[in-house]
């Protein structure tokens, strides 16, 4: 089985920056993409920004340049550093980890997603 867990949410003021993490735990041999989503209330759940394995980052237009998607594999953690937050970017935040696990049959692949985590950003 795998978990991921999110921290990092709070509230800011416009202008203001949080880093988001979370972190994969289980019985895990690779993780694939990573990535963050975002729903606002009242709106529809979106793509914040994804990163392969590779390294290779995707940003949704709204967060270019203000936010900056990392992870790192030796922790099966990823981040989401996001800076000049505005009241829009105001959100449940959750991350999302295609991963490849281990199980007493071989291997099982699945896209984990994790609870969430909630900014708050007041103008």
């Amino acid at each position: 089985q795998v978990q991921l867990v999110e921290s990092g949410g709070g509230s800011v003021q416009a202008g203001g920056s949080l880093r988001l993490s979370c972190v994969a735990s289980g019985r895990i041999i690779a993780i694939k993409d990573m990535g963050w989503h975002r729903q606002a209330p009242g709106k529809q759940r979106e793509l914040v920004a994804t990163i392969t394995d590779s390294g290779n980052t995707n940003y949704a237009d709204s967060v270019k340049g203000r936010f900056t998607i990392s992870r790192d594999d030796a922790k099966n953690t990823v981040y989401l550093q996001m800076n000049n937050l505005n009241p829009d970017d105001t959100a449940v935040y959750y991350c999302n980890a295609y991963v490849i696990a281990s199980v007493p049959t071989g291997t099982f692949e699945y896209d984990y997603g994790g609870q969430g985590t909630h900014v708050a950003v007041s103008s």
